[in-house]
């Protein structure tokens, strides 16, 4: 069960992270399961599984404005995108 649930949740982090970046789903996932976001979310001790999916997104973006993930994103995150 809650691998279903976390499952889900991760579907909608990449899903309004495409939104926001204006990327393709495929890519948003790529871009969130090669984050360190995506590592402390896969891992229940370290509580991100807990917070809301804003959350969750506005970390991911700050690593990626930050440069801080393993992949090379192809954009350059504008600091004023709202986060849905």
């Amino acid at each position: 069960m809650r691998d279903q649930v976390l499952w889900r949740k991760i579907g909608r982090i990449a899903d309004r992270l495409a939104d926001c970046l204006d990327i393709d789903a495929e890519r948003a996932l790529d871009i969130l399961y090669n984050s360190r976001t995506y590592t402390l979310l896969a891992n229940p001790d370290s509580g991100l599984q807990l917070q809301s999916d804003a959350y969750i997104l506005a970390d991911l973006l700050h690593e990626l404005e930050a440069g801080e993930t393993g992949t090379s994103p192809m954009f350059h995150l504008d600091s004023s995108l709202p986060i849905r």
